[in-house]
């Protein structure tokens, strides 16, 4: 009798109300997470567009031995562009917004520099005020050459950076720097107080 009496006994009011309060509190701590981490978030998704979309161009240049063109369409837009041989004729193969509200913008805060830019050999131009594209003054168009190589309109190397962020929120604020010369292509994050490369 006192067997089938042990084997249907629960949980103590204290226990239950225990296991809720653990409950509670690790609720708490992941709504707080989540609701900082997601501008983050956010800027992280945008900065990948912009990544994939200038290795691709990169790549295909290279594949193809076509110059493509990437073009920055409205505040929130990447575009790769070929050029056709013969003629001036361009080919339009892709077109990337960015998602969840992310633009081509730099926060001005007093608190953000310049990203670091140890493979270039001056910093990345300073852009005026809030533009988020800044690859030199006079510059119409931006691709990859067959040779890998990022150039302008003229065929000069171009260096630069383009920037990408929520307005008005800063743990989103994300750059992405090319090395004209080489083509390299780097993504940096601001994590509140520096920016970290990628």
């Amino acid at each position: 009798m006192r067997k089938g009496n042990l084997s249907q006994a629960g949980f103590s009011l204290i226990e239950t109300m225990l296991v809720v309060g653990i409950m509670g509190v690790i609720t708490s701590i992941a709504v707080i997470q989540v609701g900082s981490t997601r501008q983050a978030l956010k800027g992280d998704g945008a900065m990948r567009v912009v990544l994939s979309q200038l290795n691709q161009a990169k790549q295909l240049a290279i594949t193809q031995r076509r110059n493509m063109r990437v073009t920055f369409t409205g505040s929130n837009s990447v575009q790769i562009i070929r050029e056709e041989v013969p003629g001036p004729t361009l080919t339009t193969l892709s077109s990337v917004p960015f998602e969840g509200g992310l633009q081509l913008t730099r926060i001005t805060s007093p608190n953000i520099g310049e990203p670091p830019a140890p493979e270039l050999p001056s910093p990345a131009p300073t852009p005026p005020s809030t533009a988020g594209v800044a690859f030199g003054n006079g510059t119409t168009e931006m691709k990859f050459s067959p040779e890998g190589v990022f150039v302008d309109q003229n065929g000069l190397t171009l260096n630069g950076t383009v920037f990408v962020a929520l307005a008005g929120q800063v743990m989103s604020a994300r750059a992405i720097t090319v090395f004209g010369s080489t083509g390299r292509i780097r993504a940096f994050r601001w994590d509140g107080s520096s920016w970290k490369v990628v």
